[in-house]
C-alpha cells in the first residue's frame, strides 16, 4: 500500500536531515562506523536517523537551547545514551580524547569561523577526534562557481551576493587542507549554487588509518 503522505513517512524516519548527509548514509559510508560526533549540531536534524538506529551519538553547539534540545531528542530517541554525550562547547576546544570518534558531521558551519586562524583551530581539533579510517562530512559556504559575485573583505570573510557575509573558502584552500590533514576525498567537492546568490560545497574525507 502506498502511504498516503511520503513525505510523513520520510520525515518520521530521518528527521530534516541535510541531503547531502543522506547522499553519504545512502553509499554506505556510515555503515561500521558507530560513534559518530555532530559538531554543530543546532537542534540535532541531522542526529534523528542515527539516533533511531542505533549509533553512539556524540553532539556539541555553543548554544545551550540546541543542547538541551538534542539531549531531550536522545532521550526519546536512544534512552541509553549518557545525557554527557551531547555537550555545550566551542568547536576549537573538543572536549573528547584524540582517534575517538567514527564519523563526524559539521554541517553549515565552519563558514562562521572568525578568521582564517579560527577556521584552523576548527578543523585541526576536528581531525584530532577523527579515529583512523573515519568519515569527516563537512558543508560549507565558498565562492566555488561564484567568484565573480563575491566582494572578499579580508582575513577570509566575503560579502555574498545574498547580502550575508560570512567566511568563505576556494577549492584551492579545501584542496590544500585536504592535503595537509592527510585526508583522502571520498567524493569530489560538490557545490550547489543557488542562482548565482550563494554557494554551498560538500566536502568529504576518509582519514587515513586502518582498512575496512
Amino acid at each position: 500500500m502506498i502511504h498516503a503522505h511520503p513525505s510523513v513517512a520520510i520525515c518520521e524516519s530521518f528527521g530534516a536531515i541535510d541531503i547531502y548527509l543522506f547522499d553519504q548514509l545512502q553509499k554506505g559510508r556510515f555503515d561500521g562506523r558507530s560513534r559518530v560526533l555532530d559538531a554543530g549540531c543546532g537542534d540535532g536534524r541531522n542526529l534523528v536517523h542515527l539516533l533511531r538506529c542505533g549509533f553512539t551519538c556524540f553532539a556539541i553547539d555553543r548554544e545551550v537551547v540546541a543542547v538541551d534540545h538534542v539531549r531531550s531528542l536522545a532521550s526519546a530517541l536512544a534512552p541509553t545514551l549518557p545525557r554527557e554525550n551531547f555537550r555545550v562547547g566551542e568547536l576549537d576546544a573538543l572536549p573528547w580524547a584524540d582517534r575517538t570518534m567514527d564519523a563526524l558531521i559539521c554541517s553549515a558551519v565552519l563558514h562562521f569561523s572568525r578568521d582564517k586562524a579560527h577556521f584552523a583551530r576548527v578543523v585541526t581539533e576536528l581531525w584530532r577526534v577523527l579515529a583512523p579510517d573515519g568519515l569527516f562530512f563537512a558543508r560549507l559556504a565558498s565562492t566555488i562557481g561564484i567568484e565573480d559575485r563575491v566582494t572578499h573583505s579580508g582575513n577570509g570573510y566575503a560579502l555574498l551576493p545574498d547580502g550575508s557575509e560570512r567566511f568563505v573558502v576556494d577549492e584551492a584552500t579545501l584542496m590544500q587542507w585536504t592535503a595537509r590533514l592527510g585526508g583522502e576525498l571520498l567524493d569530489p567537492l560538490k557545490t550547489t549554487v543557488v542562482q548565482e546568490q550563494r554557494a554551498m560545497t560538500t566536502w568529504v574525507m576518509r582519514k587515513g588509518g586502518a582498512a575496512r
